[in-house]
Formats: structure tokens, sequence, C-alpha cells
């Protein structure tokens, strides 16, 4: 059940987290109803959560037009402002891309298949939105900076890498340790990053090299806004943070990927949190945290550039 919860709760960060002339379209594509995920088949490690592209193959397993917006625009997930059923429905896409066109067109690939089959219609407007400002502690920072990057592994060590782990997508690979106790997470937004289920409720997190824009990115769905990096520093940095396990199955929760057959009163007994761990604030231990790193957030108002949907429908054409 362990490798359940970190499987869940990653695949939750990770989507939440993610950033990703003629609108290029997929030479075929194929909308599927997604099938509850299975807890034996996440503890397997086969867990269809994402985004993968592979050659020509664009493979997007389990993720709801809540999800696919924000990733066709380029844009956070709260940038998107329409109606709270863009959660409910989650589906499996398969799509091939046309022959000379790059992989790093497949948002617009995205956009060309939401207006297509789910008739998709959007405007542009900056809003007003409050925010979190990530900036530097009256004391003074108190991160140590990252060493220079080493020379990247070879193919075939990346490839065995791959191998022993398992994909929550975005490009990101997940490997267990052997006894389910923690994860090792590469590939993603914040790199090569460590993660360990300790006591008292607590996940703790080391990246080896994150910038503070890449820490923004990885608090904002933890929190009730956005998180803006206004620190102005640039560098990459080793991090490390406690997260309660509560605020964790909160994201799981938020993502749709709340765990499977776990009522909440089991929950607590996976992740060894105390019984008052679910009454904490939200994201009380994520401002505690942050200080320790010698940064703050500041509730501040910022401009915010929001993808406002005029048209949408629950259920894409037929294939």
């Amino acid at each position: 059940m362990r490798k359940v919860i970190l499987a869940l709760v990653l695949s939750a960060i990770a989507l939440l987290a993610q950033t990703p002339a003629p609108v290029p379209a997929f030479e075929v594509v194929s909308i599927k109803p997604a099938p509850p995920l299975n807890p034996a088949d996440v503890a397997a490690g086969k867990l269809h959560v994402g985004m993968n592209i592979d050659g020509a193959r664009v493979d997007i397993g389990f993720l709801s037009l809540a999800d696919l917006i924000p990733i066709a625009y380029r844009v956070k997930r709260y940038q998107v402002s329409g109606p709270d059923w863009m959660s409910a429905q989650r589906f499996d896409v398969l799509g091939k891309i046309p022959e000379g066109v790059s992989k790093d067109q497949v948002p617009e690939m995205l956009q060309a298949m939401l207006a297509d089959r789910f008739k998709l219609a959007i405007h542009r407007e900056s809003k007003e939105h409050s925010v979190y400002a990530l900036v530097v502690g009256k004391n003074g920072l108190k991160l140590k900076e990252a060493p220079p990057e080493t020379a990247p592994p070879s193919a075939d060590s990346a490839d065995a890498d791959k191998d022993k782990g398992i994909s929550v997508g975005g490009g990101t690979q997940m490997r267990f340790n052997r006894d389910g106790s923690g994860a090792v997470v590469s590939g993603g937004p914040a790199g090569k990053m460590r993660v360990t289920m300790g006591q008292g409720g607590m996940m703790h997190f080391e990246a080896e090299r994150m910038t503070l824009a890449g820490l923004a990115d990885m608090l904002a769905p933890f929190l009730d806004r956005p998180v803006q990096n206004m620190t102005e520093l640039k560098g990459n940095y080793q991090i490390s943070l406690d997260i309660a396990m509560s605020e964790l199955l909160n994201v799981a929760k938020t993502a749709g990927l709340a765990i499977p057959g776990a009522a909440p009163s089991a929950r607590a007994d996976v992740g060894s949190q105390p019984a008052n761990a679910a009454s904490e604030p939200s994201g009380s231990s994520i401002f505690n945290s942050v200080q320790q790193l010698g940064l703050k957030l500041e509730s501040r108002k910022a401009p915010v550039e929001t993808i406002i949907i005029d048209h949408l429908e629950k259920a894409p054409t037929e294939n």
C-alpha cells in the first residue's frame, strides 16, 4: 500500500505542477474514458497516468479536461477558468504525430484535438489574483548551491533506470526502494529527487538540483493560491523539506488520484500520521518547511494570464 500512496501522490504533484503559425493536428487520435485505477496494478508499477511521448506515439492516461487544457495551452492549472465538471471524467488518449512535426508541438496538437473533439472555445484575459510570493526570509537564504552538473548518464544506464521504475507522466520516472518506504524521482520539473515516507505523518523530499522557480511550482498544488518565485535568484540548489501526509493526500484527491479502496480512517495507518493530522490548517507544514530553507511565502496580488473557457463539451465526438 505504501507504493500505492507514493505513486498516486507523486503522480498528482507531477500533474498539478506541470507547466507544459497554423496549429498542427494529430494524424490519428483515439479518445476513450479511462478505467478506474486498480490498487494492485499501481503497486505492480502499472500506473497509466500522465503524458508520455515515444517517437511518433503520444500516450495520455487518466487525465481529465482540467488536466489536458493547461498542458495544451502551456499554462498552470490555476490559470484556467471553467466549469467544475471538467475534473469529473478522465480519459485515455492515443495520438500519432504527423511526419515532419516536432514533439515540441504536442501542446498545439492537443489544442486542435480539444477544439475538434470537445468543441473547446476560449479567450484570454489578464486577471489580478491573490498569490503567494516566494521571497528570501529576513535572516537570509539557508540553501546550498548545487555542485556543477556531472556528465549525463549513458543511454544504457538511463534505460536500466527506466526499466526499474514506473512513469508518472510528464517525462517523470519513479523508482521505489525495495521496502516501499521511499522512491527516487527523476525527469520531472524538480530534477532528481528522493522521497521518503517518515514517521509522524510526514514525507521527506530531497532534491539534488532545483531552481527556486521549480520549488514554487512544486509548492503551489499544496496551497490555496498560485506561488510565484520573486527571489530573483536563478541558481540551482540542494533543497530538503518535509510535507505532512494529510496535505499530500489532499493533493492526490484534488488531482482525482485518491487512493482506491482506502477509507479515510485507513489512511492514517498507511502514512503513520497522527490522529489529528487531518485537522491541520491547509498548507501549514509547507509554511514551516519553507521557513527552514530561509525563504518565506508572502500574500500578494499579481496579474495572471487566464484562459477563459467559453464553450466545452463533456464528451468527445466519436473516434
